[in-house]
């Protein structure tokens, strides 16, 4: 299930961001970080979801 969650961080981070904590504030701002550029949404979701 891990490797799911990396590969749907790294391509839709919304999506892998969501899938490990659920519809929340995390996702939201990581949805609002992906809509300003990829970059910023990918960095937040390895961070969200790797380095906590």
């Amino acid at each position: 299930m891990a490797i799911l969650i990396l590969i749907a961080t790294i391509l839709i981070p919304p999506l892998g961001v969501a899938a490990k904590h659920g519809l929340g504030g995390t996702a939201l701002l990581n949805l609002v970080l992906t809509l300003l550029g990829y970059i910023p949404g990918l960095i937040h979701g390895l961070y969200v979801n790797y380095a906590k």
